[in-house]
């Protein structure tokens, strides 16, 4: 791995000025600490550092690529911001891993009006496998014919039903995943994703509304229909901006609210 860089600089402009892009021919300019970042990024991908692992050390690094040591703390504390590894403070660099209290947050948005936040508990109403409806094979950016997994499920907390959610996930990744192993699994969904599945959520987009409890929403849930509601649209994407999941979520909002961190 340590030839590619030479020669992304060799075939650029420069090494300070920018170089031609990793993925395509054409010259771009690109600077370099975020070469050694796309590099970095391709081994987290291939699985040459499993989640959870410590990476090489940035003199290591700097030494692999022949770079110097600031241009490679340059590209970690990108890939820290974007949550790929978790720097730890006398330890070193690790690949992040769904299965830290943290990461479970990021993507778990609601939290008690009064409390600490915690993980629900879940309740799987049906998994099954069928064809692409041709709006989430579009979604997933596969064809309308292909495998989808999709998954129905209530989360509770304390004892009480709060979200009421639907999954589809591309049938190809997920092989295998069924309710039993769902049921059988208890650390978090995009934990078991990760660990059985090689599939790691990165970044996710949302689009959310406010709408009323139809019929079957508040039987899960336990409300009256026309109870208000918070909908919540996420499409979640792995390595290479792929999306692997479309969630559909409705969540009750009496005792908890929806909180994100804007940066």
């Amino acid at each position: 791995m340590s030839s590619v860089l030479p020669n992304l600089v060799n075939n650029g402009t420069s090494a300070a000025g920018g170089a031609a892009s990793v993925a395509g021919a054409s010259p771009t300019f690109s600077p370099l600490y975020q070469q050694i970042k796309v590099l970095i990024t391709q081994s987290l991908q291939s699985g040459e550092w499993k989640p959870g692992e410590m990476i090489p050390s940035e003199v290591e690094l700097a030494g692999r690529f022949k770079v110097s040591q600031g241009t490679v703390r340059k590209a970690i504390d990108e890939l820290s911001a974007e949550n790929l590894v978790v720097r730890r403070q006398g330890k070193g660099t690790f690949v992040a891993t769904h299965h830290e209290e943290r990461a479970q947050f990021r993507f778990l948005r609601l939290v008690p009006d009064e409390g600490e936040p915690h993980n629900p508990a879940n309740k799987i109403i049906e998994v099954k496998r069928l064809r692409a409806p041709a709006e989430v094979a579009r979604t997933l950016d596969i064809k309308s014919a292909d495998s989808v997994v999709f998954i129905k499920r209530v989360q509770s907390f304390d004892g009480a039903p709060t979200i009421l959610e639907e999954l589809w996930l591309p049938g190809a990744i997920f092989k295998g995943l069924t309710a039993e192993r769902l049921n059988d699994y208890k650390g978090p969904m995009y934990g078991l994703f990760e660990t059985e599945f090689g599939t790691r959520m990165i970044r996710a987009t949302e689009a959310i509304r406010a709408l009323s409890a139809d019929a079957e929403a508040a039987q899960l849930l336990g409300i009256a229909p026309g109870t208000p509601l918070l909908s919540v649209e996420r499409v979640s994407f792995t390595y290479g901006d792929k999306p692997v999941e479309l969630r559909r979520g409705l969540y009750l909002t009496a005792q908890h609210h929806y909180q994100n961190e804007l940066s």
